[in-house]
């Protein structure tokens, strides 16, 4: 609707009539009242647009949903409970037990816990690969039953940068839903439908709120799947008895939004609360000044330990030289990677304890992507329930250190980073 994104994220999704409140108002109702049953029965029957209950739709998350929809460049969206409601939703409504799906293995802790475990136990199996597996090594994995590949735009928190091109050729070639995590790098860094993604999802809890108030997640249809006559999605070409027998392919641009909220979501229940959804919305309209601040701070502030004594990498995309630089300035906004730092300190574990102990500024918490600058050590918090071996694989060494890097003023990011590291040395 409008030409630049720092537009969309102010005004895009609500627009109040002669009269209205000028902000996004909280519509904290469970209910909505009509007037007759046949009003009620087109809204059932997707024959109107309305609300009717929240755990399906709410005024104040329909603005929320209408911004990310904007924001992304898709067709639909719909606003859960969490980032790990959100994937998976985004799983579940593509594949069932006895379906499997192909997943990078440098995702979030809590994602591959997801893939590797709980999805299993359901019967849906997730075949994992590297972001840098070449493409026969992946359609080696694909069978008639693979319903979506999943990546991370830039992974949390091995800070790998998503390989679109390879990824999407993939998807398009077989047919097959691509499903990318945007949290990190969000859409005023990176829109993953330009770049071939078919449905997007978010923890809003993280950069989309960006102040550490509200637990949730968004689903984003691209809206540029073709689901009809696809054999791979049977559960978009037959009628689903679940929903008044609607054969969801029919639906059109927004068939998967459509199924991920009627069936799926109205089944979990994993709904958004207004409040939450009134205040995610507040935070994205902020979102496009905040995301250059992280950016440059954190490439600041990965500069500026590369060279220090007690650090032995550090895995930043936005600094030359990094494995992951020339796809940042081929798939993110001038090459900025968002606020989240990874590196490596010396003396493993030890030093890991050392090093957060000494920090001021930066806080211990289990969060990530707000204006306040935080520290974590994941093999020891997040990803503590994986061995050795998955650790590795996650991309997730025992002595790595997540920054997550505030926009706090720059000298005072350094200069606390700095200290801790001295005195992780003595």
């Amino acid at each position: 609707m409008y030409r630049s994104i720092e537009t969309e994220c102010v005004q895009a999704g609500y627009s109040p009539a002669n009269g209205e409140p000028r902000v996004l108002p909280i519509i904290q109702s469970t209910t909505f009242a009509y007037d007759t049953p046949e009003e009620m029965g087109e809204l059932f029957d997707l024959k109107k647009e309305g609300f009717f209950y929240t755990r399906l739709s709410n005024p104040t998350s329909d603005g929320l949903e209408r911004k990310i929809t904007a924001l992304e460049g898709g067709s639909g969206a719909m606003a859960v409970s969490s980032g790990m409601s959100a994937t998976t939703i985004a799983i579940l409504t593509l594949a069932g037990a006895g379906d499997n799906f192909i997943s990078v293995s440098t995702i979030y802790g809590g994602t591959y816990n997801l893939f590797n475990i709980t999805l299993r136990r359901l019967g849906i199996d997730c075949r994992f690969v590297s972001n840098d597996s070449s493409e026969e090594d992946i359609e080696k994995l694909i069978d008639d039953k693979t319903r979506a590949i999943f990546i991370e735009t830039i992974a949390n928190p091995a800070g790998v940068v998503a390989d679109f091109e390879k990824f999407s050729a993939i998807a398009r070639r077989y047919g097959i839903v691509l499903i990318t995590d945007n949290t990190i790098a969000t859409p005023v860094l990176c829109r993953p439908v330009e770049l071939g993604a078919n449905v997007v999802v978010h923890s809003s809890t993280k950069y989309l709120d960006g102040h550490a108030t509200s637990v949730g997640g968004l689903i984003v249809d691209g809206g540029n799947f073709e689901y009809a006559g696809n054999p791979r999605y049977p559960l978009f070409n037959e009628p689903d008895n679940s929903y008044h027998g609607l054969v969801f392919a029919s639906v059109g641009a927004a068939a998967f939004i459509t199924r991920a909220r009627t069936v799926i979501n109205r089944d979990i229940g994993a709904v958004m609360a207004p409040q939450n959804a009134f205040l995610t919305n507040l935070g994205i309209e902020t979102l496009h000044l905040r995301m250059p601040k992280h950016s440059s701070n954190a490439l600041a502030l990965a500069k500026s330990i590369a060279v220090h004594p007690a650090v032995e990498w550090v895995k930043y995309a936005s600094l030359e030289g990094d494995a992951d630089h020339t796809r940042a300035l081929k798939y993110l906004r001038a090459g900025q990677a968002a606020g989240m730092v990874s590196f490596g300190i010396k003396g493993g574990r030890e030093g890991a304890a050392k090093f957060q102990k000494a920090l001021k500024l930066f806080r211990i918490v289990t969060h990530i992507a707000d204006a306040r600058s935080c520290v974590l050590h994941p093999a020891s918090t997040t990803h503590r329930q994986l061995s050795d071996d998955d650790l590795a694989a996650a991309g997730v060494p025992v002595n790595l250190i997540r920054l997550s890097v505030g926009i706090e003023g720059e000298e005072d990011i350094l200069a606390d980073v700095t200290e801790a590291l001295d005195a992780s040395l003595r």
